[in-house]
């Protein structure tokens, strides 16, 4: 018969997986441990608020620095690629990269191509050194336009995503490109895995991070790969590498050292502001599953159709996810602006202890955003507004 984890012990155990609520790593070296436990920090280049990848460190990095990531790269600790979308990962995971690399290098990513113009780009990074996609001169029937790349921007980023280019910094958040062969150190093993130990890799790191798994969680945005993560969970689970618990009369994947960890505490009255390309909620069906949070991410919508506004952040606290606020930096006047707050409604009973909790991280992240005010336009439940809203008035009034 099956362990059971209670809803409350699997949602504990998905948090300390996570390192959250409370961060307990610092420094550069802290921040190289979060990613290799992790696996992977989305990058994205939404900047309304710190951008996704800064957001999500500082979330688990005591005086986490934008500039740790840049320090980790020119260590050679960490390298920029694909994950299920774009990311910074650990170097010691390189060689899981290269099935991806070889099939896109004998076909093509996004867009048709132009095999001259490649060669045309390599030649000039091996002769010039790094280059950025503004170093290659514009044809003079460019359109602007996210489709429209110039020629030389689409082969750079082929070139990239076929291993054979390599991004070492970014300056402004746009790539710089080198030949991977001066960019990668040299003791990595590069032999190609196979299918299996690309398997193994993805459910070794899964469970590691978020503590239990179902396989679907496993291939998230990643095709060929379910066959083969379904075999090494059948051969995992027989050697005793893993073992299966039940919540909510569902079947998840764990290990005894996972499960040790629940007699663990984690700060209850800790509140965290997660990104929405956060390593917790980036699942939506997991995080409705595990943590009845119905979430997305609305600013791909139409202003008229969006619910919570257009870059809601989902709110931990007490072991939950509680609810989501959409705002706003703006770094040249120090303002930090709260557009909208919304309390889920089966936590609206607690809104005075959520608000004092609230404050203490909501100034820390304002900060972090170099904003030194913060103001509210909008809250839900009318309680909320006016307790937030008082409490602020306090702080910030002249």
């Amino acid at each position: 018969m099956l362990d059971t984890l209670s809803i409350s012990q699997a949602r504990k155990l998905a948090l300390i997986s996570q390192k959250l609520p409370r961060a307990k790593y610092a420094g550069i070296s802290g921040t190289l441990g979060v990613i290799q436990h992790l696996g992977y920090i989305q990058i994205d280049s939404i900047s309304v608020v710190s951008r996704a990848h800064h957001h999500t460190l500082w979330n688990r990095v005591v005086n986490y620095q934008s500039d740790f990531i840049d320090t980790l790269l020119e260590q050679q600790q960490i390298f920029e690629y694909w994950s299920h979308a774009a990311a910074y990962l650990p170097i010691e995971d390189f060689r899981y990269s290269l099935a991806k690399k070889a099939h896109i290098k004998a076909q093509k990513h996004w867009f048709e191509r132009d095999q001259r113009v490649e060669k045309e780009v390599l030649t000039r990074i091996r002769s010039e050194g790094p280059l950025q996609a503004k170093d290659f001169q514009k044809p003079k029937n460019h359109t602007p336009g996210w489709w429209r790349w110039k020629p030389a921007k689409q082969a750079l980023e082929q070139l990239f995503m076929a291993g054979e280019l390599m991004c070492p910094k970014r300056i402004g958040f746009q790539k710089v490109y080198d030949l991977t062969e001066r960019v990668l150190p040299q003791h990595l093993d590069l032999t190609m895995p196979s299918q299996a130990e690309i398997a193994q890799h993805l459910i070794t790191q899964g469970v590691r991070s978020h503590g239990l798994v179902q396989a679907q969680d496993l291939s998230y945005l990643r095709t060929g790969l379910q066959a083969s993560i379904k075999e090494q969970i059948q051969a995992m689970l027989e050697e005793k590498q893993l073992q299966k618990v039940r919540v909510n009369n569902q079947d998840y994947l764990t290990t005894d050292s996972l499960l040790a960890q629940l007699s663990t505490p984690i700060s209850r009255q800790q509140i965290k502001l997660l990104s929405p390309f956060d390593n917790l909620v980036i699942q939506r069906k997991r995080l409705k599953r595990l943590f009845d949070f119905d979430y997305r991410i609305e600013c791909y919508l139409p202003a008229d159709k969006r619910q919570y506004g257009y870059y809601a952040l989902p709110i931990i606290w007490q072991g939950e996810l509680v609810a989501r606020m959409d705002a706003k930096a703006e770094r040249k006047t120090g303002l930090f602006i709260i557009k909208n707050i919304v309390l889920e409604s089966k936590h609206q009973t607690n809104v005075e202890a959520f608000c004092h909790a609230l404050i203490a991280e909501l100034e820390a992240y304002a900060n972090f955003n170099r904003c030194p005010k913060i103001t509210l336009l909008n809250a839900q439940p009318a309680t909320l507004k006016v307790t937030l809203s008082s409490v602020l008035m306090q702080r910030y009034s002249p």
